[in-house]
C-alpha cells in the first residue's frame, strides 16, 4: 500500500475535506452558494436619464485623460520636451488615472452600486484641477471652466435621489422599502 504524500490525509480527495452544507452537499457549510444571481429584466428597473448623463460625463472625463496622457507620452518620446522622463511619467500617470472614471462610467451604465463612489471621487478630484486651470494666464482658463462645469454637473447628477434609488443605495438605517428602521 502506497503512502499518501506528506500533509495529505487518507480517504480524502487530494487531502481536502469533503464539502458539506448547501443543496446536495455543494457550496459553503452555511448553505450559501458562491454563484451570483444574474440581474433579470424583472429585477432591474429602467435606468434614469440622470444616471446615463452622469455615466456619459464620467466617460468623457476618462477619455479626456486618455487623450491628454497619450499626447504627453508621444511628446515625451518623439518630441523635444524639457524633461523627457517627466513627460513620459506624466503621460503614463494620466492614462492610468483614466481607468477610474472609465470603470465608474461602465459601472453606472450597468446599474452597479459600487460605481457611484469612484464617480464621485473623480468629480471631487476634478474640482481643484479646474481651480488651478482657472488661475492660469493662458488658454487653460476655458478648459478650467469646462472641467468645473462638468464636475459640478456630474456631482449633482450622482447625488440625485433618482440615481441613488436606481443604484440600490440605501441611506444609513434604511430598510429595503426606504423607511427608517426603529
Amino acid at each position: 500500500m502506497r503512502r499518501p504524500p506528506r500533509g495529505v490525509r487518507r480517504g480524502t480527495a487530494g487531502g481536502r475535506r469533503p464539502r458539506r452544507g448547501g443543496a446536495g452537499g455543494e457550496g459553503y457549510s452555511s448553505g450559501v452558494s458562491s454563484e451570483q444571481t444574474p440581474a433579470t429584466p424583472e429585477t432591474v428597473g429602467p435606468r434614469p436619464r440622470r444616471l446615463t448623463y452622469a455615466a456619459a460625463l464620467a466617460g468623457l472625463e476618462g477619455l479626456a485623460l486618455v487623450v491628454g496622457g497619450a499626447w504627453m507620452l508621444v511628446e515625451g518620446v518623439a518630441g523635444d520636451p524639457d524633461d523627457r522622463q517627466s513627460a513620459v511619467t506624466g503621460g503614463v500617470t494620466l492614462i492610468v488615472l483614466a481607468l477610474l472614471p472609465l470603470l465608474a462610467a461602465r459601472g453606472l451604465l450597468g446599474l452597479r452600486s459600487w460605481s457611484r463612489g469612484p464617480a464621485v471621487i473623480t468629480q471631487i478630484m476634478a474640482l481643484p484641477v479646474a481651480y488651478n486651470l482657472l488661475q492660469a494666464d493662458s488658454l487653460a482658463i476655458p478648459a478650467g471652466i469646462a472641467l468645473a462645469a462638468v464636475a459640478v454637473t456630474a456631482l449633482i447628477l450622482l447625488i440625485n435621489p433618482a440615481t441613488t434609488q436606481a443604484l440600490g443605495i440605501r441611506g444609513p438605517g434604511r430598510t429595503e422599502g426606504g423607511k427608517q428602521r426603529p
